[in-house]
């Protein structure tokens, strides 16, 4: 699998599907579409215990396409899973908690991060990256203007990378890209049909090969 290393490249968030065995066959099917960066497995509404097997099952799958698998949720899972990173989705004090126990050993990013000021205070904390928009906030066909407008503005100042959840539409990918975010997270946009997420996943890649910018070196 090839990876663009000089464009935006794709991220996906786990659909919320209670079936762990169904779960995980549409994640290793969507992977096999193309080049995906990393997987972040949100905790829904799923108990402790259940999510640690749905992790079980899904951290090997994301490893062996080559991407990296984040669990968002509860941080025990991750060591358990054998995960790659965690997701926060709290303030910046809960990233640096995060930071301070894992940071020799896992990926930590994330943050709440919905307006400048905040995501200041997280990078202020130098997570491996930031998130801005919900893990769920994908409820349009476009990416939200506010996500966008604070990806192009830390793009611009900031080297932390950034992933901005894009919307429903597989399209939205570009105007992210156009912000100069290193990273696109989709989730509706791939799953919404599970039999055509890897087609899917194949035409963001070829969109964004086509039509990101790309980055200077």
């Amino acid at each position: 699998m090839t990876e663009p290393e000089n464009r935006c490249r794709l991220v996906l968030v786990v659909p919320d599907i209670a079936n762990a065995d169904e779960r995980a066959a549409i994640v290793a099917d969507a992977l096999r579409g193309g080049d995906v960066a990393s997987v972040i497995l949100p905790q829904y509404g799923l108990d402790d215990g259940s999510f640690q097997k749905h992790a079980e099952k899904l951290v090997p799958i994301i490893q062996n396409a080559g991407a990296a698998a984040l669990i968002a949720g509860d941080s025990r899972v991750v060591g358990r899973s054998k995960a790659d990173g965690l997701h926060i989705t709290g303030p910046a004090s809960e990233i640096a908690d995060a930071i301070d126990r894992y940071a020799d050993k896992l990926i930590v990013g994330g943050g709440n991060a919905a307006d400048r000021h905040t995501a200041l205070e997280v990078g202020e904390e130098r997570p491996d990256y930031i998130f801005f928009g919900k893990l769920d906030g994908d409820i349009k066909p476009e990416a939200h203007p506010k996500n966008l407008a604070l990806a192009e503005w830390w793009a611009s100042m900031i080297e932390i990378p950034c992933i901005v959840m894009g919307g429903t539409d597989p399209a939205s990918v570009l105007a992210v890209a156009e912000t100069g975010a290193e990273f696109v997270a989709m989730r509706v946009g791939v799953f919404a049909e599970p039999a055509q997420a890897p087609s899917i996943v194949a035409q963001i890649n070829a969109l964004l090969d086509e039509k990101a910018p790309r980055f200077e070196d």
